[in-house]
């Protein structure tokens, strides 16, 4: 009923999300209808039916879609998010980026194609949150 921006992560993705641990790594094709979040390192194809979260330090090696992202990573392959992405000033990304909208903080890389596909401008931004220890892309609005 509020048009208010969720501020709470949890508030955010709509339901408990799928984790995946700094320090674990993860071999294979994930498929998951809610949320993801990535602070490990996964070899292989991704469909997120929500909202996918890479921290910094994490790593996501092959291709992967999602509804919406926040990226503070790094990513190996191809991104495709329906909706909104958000590249973060730590985020390394090595191949395609396509999304409806994109935001991106300044000092952030991306060696590949960049695609909106929603019309508008790539907004730019100077990232006021520091993604280390506490914080982190999570905590950002998308």
């Amino acid at each position: 009923m509020s048009d208010t921006p969720h501020r709470r992560l949890l508030d955010r993705l709509g339901g408990p999300p799928s984790l995946l641990a700094s320090g674990a790594r993860l071999v294979g094709d994930i498929e998951t209808l809610g949320p993801m979040m990535v602070s490990g390192h996964v070899v292989g194809d991704g469909s997120i039916g929500g909202e996918l979260s890479i921290s910094a330090g994490a790593h996501w090696q092959g291709d992967v879609r999602a509804e919406r992202a926040v990226v503070a990573g790094q990513i190996t392959g191809s991104i495709t998010v329906n909706d909104k992405i958000e590249i973060a000033a730590s985020a390394v990304i090595r191949g395609r980026v396509s999304a409806r909208m994109i935001a991106m903080a300044r000092g952030a890389t991306i060696d590949g194609d960049i695609t909106v596909t929603g019309g508008g401008p790539i907004v730019e931004f100077d990232e006021k949150r520091h993604s280390g220890a506490g914080g982190g892309a999570g905590d950002r609005a998308v």
